[in-house]
């Protein structure tokens, strides 16, 4: 499905299969001279199926179109290697390049969430349908790196890039000042929290998050695009929302600690989450995946805080969170 939400500026629909997501927006600005595709889909033929699709509607091609990602999930990323010509540039922001650059699998990620409680015997399995496993690609384009502040102009639209970091390192939206449109990515959705994991040591993106949160309310914004879900106005009562939301789950987690020191797993477990099942045994495995990494998150922000602090386990090196 295609929709033109301002002159010259289109929502590409794309499906996510197998998703609860559904879907993802892509938006195509057009131009007279090159046009601007922001973030792509999975590297699945569904996804580039529909792509083509809605280039095609809105009268484009590749050849004359550059791509800007918002940020490194399979969902936002994977499809540009199938959609890049040799003209195509491909934008998109300094950390998460760097990630990509050095991405070697998913062997850290499994030894950080078994420092933090997750059954060892559940995450081979995760891992073999995670979508950037399936959907994803190894491949790396040479990126046109673009910094906080930087500039990108596009026929009638003059974006401004503007450093989200959170729910990615280097998260990254796009602001038109004058037509006062924020493309948000992830950063900003409207019927569902963005999901906020820790899966690294020495970082608290919760944190960077909610400063990332308190960043944008301060832009004059009367249209939202965001990459999942409808497009919405209002975008401070939404920022204020989602602010309340994870300062109720600090004091959630807090709660759940009175009750003796937990790992991250087993924080996750006694949280309260939006997922039609009986119990936490019966979330799928994928979801408890991303509950833990939240919870993480939580626990981190409120360590650095002061409000709780961690213990390990030598023999089994096993990470727990108490109240201080």
């Amino acid at each position: 499905m295609v929709k033109e939400v301002s002159p010259d500026l289109f929502c590409i629909q794309i499906p996510l299969p197998d998703s609860p997501l559904k879907n993802l927006n892509a938006y195509l600005v057009r131009s007279h001279d090159r046009h601007l595709l922001i973030d792509t889909g999975l590297n699945h033929e569904e996804c580039l199926q529909a792509m083509q699709e809605g280039l095609k509607a809105i009268g484009v091609d590749m050849v004359d179109t550059d791509i800007f990602i918002t940020h490194f999930h399979a969902d936002h990323f994977s499809l540009v290697p199938k959609l890049i010509t040799p003209s195509t540039r491909v934008y998109f922001n300094r950390s998460d390049a760097e990630q990509v650059e050095h991405w070697t699998g998913f062997d850290s990620l499994i030894k950080h969430a078994e420092q933090h409680g997750f059954p060892s015997k559940q995450l081979n399995s995760l891992f073999d349908e995670h979508p950037a496993a399936k959907f994803g690609s190894d491949w790396a384009p040479d990126f046109q790196l673009l910094d906080d502040g930087q500039k990108l102009s596009v026929g009638d639209y003059q974006f401004e890039c503007i450093e989200t970091p959170g729910h990615t390192l280097g998260h990254t939206c796009l602001y038109e000042a004058e037509k006062k449109i924020l493309v948000s990515g992830d950063h900003i959705l409207i019927d569902i929290s963005p999901n906020i994991q820790c899966w690294e040591e020495g970082r608290n993106p919760l944190k960077s998050y909610m400063e990332s949160l308190k960043k944008t309310w301060e832009l004059d914004v009367e249209l939202v695009l965001p990459g999942h879900r409808r497009i919405f106005k209002d975008h401070r009562s939404r920022v204020e929302e989602l602010i309340s939301h994870h300062e109720q789950r600090l004091m959630e987690v807090l709660t759940i600690l009175k009750m003796g020191a937990m790992t991250g797993y087993e924080t996750a477990a006694r949280m309260s989450w939006d997922i039609r099942a009986d119990s936490w045994d019966a979330f799928p495995v994928a979801q408890q995946w991303f509950a833990t990494g939240e919870a993480i998150a939580h626990l981190r922000y409120l360590e650095e805080d002061g409000d709780i602090l961690r213990s390990t386990d030598a023999e089994v090196g096993v990470v727990k969170f108490e109240l201080a």
